[in-house]
C-alpha cells in the first residue's frame, strides 16, 4: 500500500473551488490511498447548516468520480448532514465505489465545534491490500482510549485528518509520536497550511513516524504531496522483538 499525503491550502468554505484545487494536487497520482485534510471541501467551518452536504451530494460524487477515474482511494472529512444532524464524517472511497464513514467522536468546544455538530460513536477499520487502518480526525488525537490498539479490532496504521492550527503545532508533532509509542503502529498526520476564513494559521506539519516514534516523513509547511509506503514484515517484527502490548492494561494488539 502507498499513502498519498495531500498538504495544501484550503479556500475558505467554497467546496466547488476547493474539489477544483485537490484535482490539480492529484496529478500525476494513478494508484494508492489519497489522504485529504479534514474538512477538505470548506476549511474548518462551524456554518454546519449553510454547507452540510448529503451523502448523494456534489462533493462526495466527486469523490466517487476520481476515485473510479484514478483507480486511486481517496479519504478525508467533509460537513454531512444526516438525518436532521450535522457531522464531520471521514469518508473512505474505493476505485470500486465502496464507501466507509467515520465520524468524528471529539468535538473541537474550545472553536464551538460541539454546538454545531454531532459526535459519532463507533470507530471503523479500513483495509488496503493487508494494511489495516483506523482513521480518526484531528482532535480525536487528544483521547488516547478512544484510539488505542485492540486485539478485538487491531490496525497497523492510524490515521489522523486535521486542520490542527500553528499555535498547537507542539501538541500535534508530540501526540502523534506519542499514539505511535503506544500503540507499536505507523502514525501518519495530514494537516492543512494557510490562513482561514476565521485568521488561524495552519503550518502543516504533516508526518509519519515509525512504532518506535522515529520520523519517517515531515512536510515541514510546504504546499506539497509526498508519498509513503508502510513496511508490514518490519512491524511485525518490531511488534514480536519489543512486545510492550503483552503488559498493557486489559488489551493485546496482534
Amino acid at each position: 500500500m502507498i499513502l498519498h499525503l495531500v498538504q495544501t491550502e484550503l479556500h475558505w468554505e467554497d467546496p466547488a473551488a476547493n474539489t477544483a484545487h485537490m484535482e490539480q494536487c492529484l496529478t500525476g497520482i494513478e494508484d494508492g490511498v489519497v489522504v485529504l485534510p479534514e474538512m477538505f471541501s470548506t476549511g474548518f467551518s462551524m456554518a454546519s447548516e449553510a454547507l452540510a452536504e448529503a451523502m448523494s451530494g456534489p462533493t462526495v460524487a466527486w469523490m466517487k468520480s476520481t476515485a473510479r477515474q484514478r483507480q486511486l482511494t481517496l479519504c478525508g472529512s467533509v460537513i454531512i448532514g444526516d438525518a436532521g444532524s450535522y457531522f464531520n464524517r471521514f469518508i473512505w472511497v474505493t476505485p470500486e465505489g465502496n464507501l466507509a464513514t467515520y465520524d468524528k467522536r471529539h468535538l473541537f468546544r474550545m472553536a464551538g465545534e460541539h454546538d454545531y455538530y454531532s459526535p459519532g460513536d463507533n470507530n471503523i477499520t479500513v483495509k488496503d491490500g493487508a494494511t489495516r487502518i483506523r482513521p480518526q480526525v484531528c482532535y480525536d488525537l487528544r483521547f488516547p482510549v478512544w484510539s488505542r490498539n485492540t486485539l478485538e479490532n487491531g490496525y497497523d496504521l492510524l490515521l489522523f485528518v486535521a486542520n490542527w492550527p500553528a499555535a498547537r503545532r507542539t501538541h500535534w508533532l508530540a501526540l502523534l509520536r506519542a499514539r505511535a509509542i503506544e500503540n507499536l503502529c505507523y502514525v501518519v498526520g495530514v494537516n492543512r497550511i494557510g490562513v482561514d476564513g476565521n485568521q488561524v494559521a495552519y503550518s502543516g506539519d504533516s508526518v509519519v513516524f515509525g512504532p518506535e516514534g522515529e520520523t519517517l516523513l515531515n512536510l515541514g509547511s510546504e504546499d506539497t504531496v509526498a508519498s509513503f509506503e508502510p513496511d508490514l514484515d518490519r512491524l511485525a517484527s518490531y511488534r514480536e522483538q519489543f512486545p510492550a502490548h503483552l503488559d498493557a492494561d486489559n488489551y493485546e494488539i496482534r
